[in-house]
């Protein structure tokens, strides 16, 4: 036998999370891809219909009813806006949105920081009720001015 053996050194952690984040990577621009084809493709078809519909009659004369229909309830609306207590109601409507807005702002953060500390993606409630943490992430196109150099 011969005592010569092949030693396999296996990767790093550092060398496996960076070919994930390669495969990861290659992932994403593969699926922005198929979502830029799709989107090109989806609005060759809405084309294709609002042209069918741009051409038949008796959607036309619908149309056009349905808009004067909104038109209508627009001004109604505004007139009944007018009304102060209406306009008092509006602008409180106005204010729990905004708070309510900032709440979540406030409550993601927390959450987040909740996670981070805790290692924990679940909370439980004042109702006795388990949550579990959820993130959303999206991909927005970046402003050039802010690109890398």
């Amino acid at each position: 036998m011969d005592d010569q053996a092949v030693e396999v050194i296996p990767e790093t952690t550092s060398e496996n999370d960076a070919v994930l984040l390669a495969r990861i990577e290659e992932m994403i621009k593969t699926h922005l891809a198929q979502i830029d084809s799709l989107a090109e493709e989806i609005t060759k078809y809405k084309d294709m219909v609002d042209d069918v519909l741009a051409n038949d009659e008796t959607y036309q004369e619908h149309d056009k009813l349905a808009k004067e229909a909104a038109r209508v309830k627009s001004n109604t609306k505004k007139e009944i806006m007018k009304r102060v207590d209406v306009a008092d109601f509006a602008n409180k409507l106005k204010s729990l949105k905004s708070e309510q807005k900032e709440l979540k702002g406030g409550l993601s953060d927390y959450l987040r920081e909740y996670q981070r500390l805790s290692g924990s993606n679940q909370i439980e409630g004042e109702d006795g009720e388990f949550r579990e943490i959820v993130f959303v992430a999206k991909l927005v196109k970046r402003s050039p001015q802010f690109k890398p150099r």
